[in-house]
């Protein structure tokens, strides 16, 4: 990766970065070099290592993007921001997210003289992190609404811009936006005000992360029969904590949110999700010391390693209740949603890094007598990785636009809707994409991109967690159909009329025509699986879940990309990808059906197929 300056040898070119391809005349060398190599006492590989610039001013996506949504005075200011962000990103967080990779945390158990003390040290570069993030108001951005709607847009460019740069601090970023969003949800009771003045501040000395202390010991999304964590209630009015949480990401966090079942008189706790309530408590006490909490150990992960991640056990936590009785679930619901489009926010952001990185390789990367970027089969497979982010890029900027919209009370029903309905669609999607493209994208480094200290095996690494994180692809595809069902036809509905809107602006692009023809298309088969799987029993919508949202997800985004390539000043790229996303298949669950994949017996034959030998 390192650059050299070496002598150019016979039937060796050196000639990385530069446009031309190898000539003969290149190959022409002194005959007082034409020798076996002479060992030296460091080798460097022949190889330049790709240089990324400013993130921001290299993403013309996104600019383009804020330059035809953005009001002109916001935008004037958020681009002086966000060109400076991206400068101070290049310059000393990156070198900061490497550093936290290289010197994880690590748990002290025990003082030399055997006295417990649980002490999770973190890197200086993370403790940074947590100033960086404070001074660029990547949480209190959204609350302070100084750009009214579009501060919540603006916020999420900044956490997109730093998320890849992050050394992984942008999860506990993820669960103090979420814990702030919750205690404003609540109207932020007086109890709880200096705790979200903390979480939205911008002076490190202040700024607090929160933790979202959910899964236990039972494990996973089913929170409703996995939580055994029981609540005293004690003479002052707070409560005492007893139970054992078997993921606490974030675990050095100052404060956390987590579930519980309130235990009455006679030590009894209602079971089932409306047993359940939400606490708010602090992890340590003014003088640093543990609240009555115990931390068993870290987690040994395969990412996300620059991350404190515990098992604790809660021996009386001191913790205050937040919601109303048996309420906890629905109460917490705000914080899950906002770390969901964390999430996605993540998986957008891997994915640019990638093909970024991959795109500057190309540049330099001289193979078979030319640059890569001169290779059609290696420039067709990246613009293929490209059309994905591009994507899901604008799917998350409508989940956040419309986010904006709903924090300052401007959002339609249809938008409500929408949104409820988008959430979930995009994490589980962006989540699969971000594995996909990271793996593909490491490939376009040949062996190389497989070194650890390349860094792109850490992003591979930190990405396979998005489709499992804040709910796996089949629990999200599960709360899509929720979400159908609960809206009564009102969602779906929402949904048919926002694309149908981005089509009638798309059909005045004559270049475009091909993609929305085959996007109406999709609309059809959709509706027309919707229509049959009415009369269907439940298990046929079960199992059709997962290709429903996918169904959802490509039809969406394929609209946002026709609507941005319809805009006034759209490049070819712009057409060009939406037409490249509109080739795929649009609607897989209306495929799936007609194969038969849902139909009666399947379920009973996918269970054979995986133990039939067993």
């Amino acid at each position: 990766w390192h650059r050299c300056q070496t002598p150019r040898i016979k039937g060796i070119s050196t000639t990385m970065g530069q446009e031309q391809q190898v000539s003969m005349q290149e190959k022409q060398v002194p005959e007082d070099l034409e020798m076996p190599l002479a060992r030296r006492e460091t080798e460097t590989l022949f190889l330049e290592k790709p240089e990324t610039g400013n993130p921001y001013l290299e993403d013309t996506l996104l600019r383009s993007y804020l330059r035809t949504h953005l009001p002109p005075k916001v935008l004037e200011e958020v681009h002086q921001d966000l060109e400076r962000f991206g400068n101070r990103l290049l310059t000393q967080v990156q070198a900061l997210g490497w550093e936290c990779e290289l010197k994880p945390p690590v748990f002290r158990q025990f003082d030399a003289w055997g006295r417990r003390m649980d002490r999770i040290d973190t890197c200086s570069a993370w403790r940074s992190m947590k100033e960086i993030s404070a001074q660029e108001g990547l949480v209190a951005e959204a609350y302070e609404r100084r750009y009214s709607n579009w501060s919540r847009l603006y916020q999420a460019v900044k956490v997109y811009l730093f998320s890849s740069s992050s050394g992984g601090f942008s999860c506990p970023l993820a669960m103090t936006d979420g814990a702030a969003k919750v205690i404003e949800s609540l109207g932020t009771p007086g109890s709880l005000k200096n705790a979200f003045d903390r979480l939205t501040s911008r002076d490190p000395r202040k700024f607090w992360t929160s933790g979202q202390w959910m899964t236990e010991r039972r494990g996973g999304s089913d929170v409703a029969n996995g939580t055994e964590t029981v609540a005293r209630k004690q003479p002052d009015g707070t409560y005492r904590l007893y139970g054992f949480k078997w993921f606490t990401s974030a675990a050095d966090s100052d404060m956390a949110l987590t579930l519980a079942r309130i235990a009455d008189a006679e030590g009894q706790c209602p079971q089932g999700s409306s047993g359940l309530s939400l606490f708010f408590l602090r992890v340590r006490d003014e003088e640093g010391k543990l609240n009555n909490i115990e931390v068993q150990r870290l987690k040994d992960k395969l990412g996300t390693r620059q991350m404190a991640t515990a098992e604790l056990w809660l021996q009386g936590a001191t913790a205050e209740l937040i919601s109303a009785e048996g309420r906890g679930v629905a109460s917490i619901s705000s914080m899950l949603n906002i770390t969901r489009i964390h999430n996605i926010i993540g998986a957008v952001a891997s994915m640019r890094r990638m093909i970024s990185l991959s795109r500057e390789y190309a540049r330099r990367r001289v193979a078979f007598g030319k640059l890569l970027k001169d290779h059609p089969l290696h420039m067709q497979t990246l613009a293929r990785l490209e059309v994905q982010v591009r994507g899901a890029f604008l799917l998350l900027m409508e989940i956040v636009r419309l986010l904006g919209l709903a924090e300052t009370n401007q959002a339609s029903e249809q938008e409500q809707l929408l949104l409820r309905l988008l959430v979930p669609v995009a994490k589980l999607y962006t989540g699969k994409q971000a594995s996909a493209v990271a793996v593909e994208a490491m490939e376009s480094f040949g062996g190389q991109g497989y070194m650890e200290d390349s860094g792109v095996p850490v992003i591979l690494r930190d990405t396979l967690v998005l489709s499992i994180w804040e709910g796996t692809t089949n629990i999200l595809s599960l709360d899509v159909l929720r979400c159908l069902a609960k809206s009564q036809g009102q969602v779906m509905a929402a949904f048919l009329a926002s694309v149908q809107q981005k089509l009638d602006v798309a059909s005045g692009t004559a270049e475009l025509g091909p993609a929305v023809q085959s996007t109406r298309e999709a609309l059809g088969s959709l509706t027309r699986f919707m229509e049959a799987a009415g009369s269907e029993p439940t298990v046929t919508m079960e199992l059709a879940a997962r290709d429903f949202s996918y169904s959802l997800a490509r039809i969406y985004t394929g609209a946002l990309l026709m609507e941005h390539a319809a805009r006034p000043g759209a490049s070819s790229t712009d057409s060009s990808a939406a037409l490249r996303w509109c080739r795929q298949e649009l609607c897989p669950v209306a495929a799936g059906s007609g194969s038969g994949a849902y139909g009666s017996g399947a379920a009973r034959q996918d269970s054979d197929l995986v133990f039939g030998d067993s």
